[in-house]
């Protein structure tokens, strides 16, 4: 069974067990709910929203927030002696998903 849930803008395919990379939520470590659930497959049935499934839920549990590797940025204007180099670390959130549950 796997879903499509929408979270920070961008849509993610999960299935039970799965281990993902989000962007950062404002919660503590614990459990959370996505309801933004776009289509719900178990393989014999799909069922997709418009936009979302009204019944369907994806629970997840939260394991932390860290940072991702370091992006350099670097910009360069030819003969002008000009050179900017700066890093960026995104935060993001890393969860488990325990259950999708279509009612």
């Amino acid at each position: 069974m796997y879903a499509i849930i929408e979270t920070g803008g961008k849509q993610y395919r999960v299935s039970e067990g799965d281990v993902l990379k989000i962007e950062k939520l404002d919660q503590e470590q614990g459990e959370t709910t996505f309801e933004k659930v776009l289509m719900v497959s178990d393989g014999e049935k799909t069922t997709f929203g418009t936009p979302y499934v009204e019944s369907a839920r994806v629970t997840a549990e939260i394991l932390g927030v860290e940072k991702a590797k370091k992006i350099l940025v670097f910009k360069k204007k030819p003969r002008k002696n000009h050179r900017k180099l700066r890093g960026h670390r995104q935060w993001y959130t890393k969860i488990k998903i325990k259950e999708i549950s279509l009612n």
